[in-house]
């Protein structure tokens, strides 16, 4: 009946909505819990019930061999105005029946990104990304190092990076 009058909220989901914060689409999780997109970002199976992932810290998510695939970043720290990431183990989600999740999850990530690019620094590098961040206006920084990399060095170009995109003339 939900279905009906447009509540695409699966049944058993443990997830707190925000208000205005509807579900795109679902799949059920092999083993418990299901994989819900929202406009806010992907709600994944937790301990305590489900969590929501923001587009803008999906650093990677694949789909193959009806396994979701998402490797999650973490904000580990600032450089000026600029966010320093680091990427999570990845977490891997069997999908019986993936319905448009992986589809949906894509293009919610890809549009997420206004602008990316890759630096080399010394023997590593970093990707620096521009990043829609859901709820709220604007654009923010990321830089997510490689591991090995100077951090202290890659901070530091990302603050002025930063520092520019605020104030192109400076």
């Amino acid at each position: 009946m939900r279905r009906l009058l447009g509540d695409r909220t699966p049944a058993g989901f443990a997830g707190v909505l925000e208000p205005g914060e509807d579900v795109v689409d679902s799949a059920p999780v092999e083993g418990g819990g299901h994989l819900v997109v929202t406009a806010l970002g992907l709600w994944i199976p937790a301990e305590d019930g489900a969590r929501r992932v923001g587009w803008h810290l999906v650093g990677k998510a694949t789909w193959a061999d009806g396994v979701f695939t998402l490797t999650e970043s973490s904000e580990v720290g600032t450089a000026g105005a600029a966010v320093v990431l680091a990427d999570l183990p990845p977490v891997r989600f069997r999908l019986p029946a993936p319905g448009k999740v992986p589809r949906e999850a894509y293009q919610r990530v890809e549009g997420s990104i206004r602008s990316r690019h890759r630096q080399q620094i010394g023997a590593g590098g970093a990707w620096f990304v521009q990043r829609k961040v859901p709820g709220r206006d604007g654009t923010v920084l990321q830089v997510r190092p490689d591991p090995g990399t100077d951090v202290a060095l890659v901070e530091a170009i990302a603050a002025q990076a930063a520092a520019k995109l605020v104030n192109p003339a400076e």
